[in-house]
């Protein structure tokens, strides 16, 4: 059954947790479709999927370069507007965003993954 199991994976090709999902799902023989943010942005309906399951301020990594530099805490934004940042900035976000099936997880969360395939 859970061979048929397939994960999206949402992050960039240097982030290391990113890496730790790719590494994670092979091992488990689980296919697996990246989509480097890098090259191509999260599309907004599958972001604000994520959204109403974690909260916005869930999603983004606070402690990053980034996020630092984007100055976000100090911007007065809509929701809409921060949403808009992270889909032109992915490395604001706690990569990676992964989907399976009905399940998501952020960032690294290998109890997560695994409840994905165990589901």
């Amino acid at each position: 059954m859970a061979a048929e199991l397939q994960v999206q994976v949402f992050g960039t090709k240097k982030s290391k947790e990113t890496r730790a999902a790719e590494r994670f799902f092979k091992e488990r023989k689980v296919k697996i479709h990246f989509v480097d943010l890098k090259e191509r942005p999260i599309a907004k309906g599958e972001l604000q999927r994520f959204v109403q399951k974690f909260g916005l301020n869930a999603l983004l990594d606070l402690s990053g370069k980034a996020y630092e530099q984007s100055n976000l805490a100090y911007l007065r934004t809509t929701e809409e507007g921060v949403i808009q940042k992270v889909m032109e900035t992915p490395e604001l976000l706690r990569l990676p965003l992964v989907r399976g099936g009905k399940t998501l997880t952020v960032g690294e969360d290998p109890a997560g993954w695994k409840a994905m395939l165990d589901g």
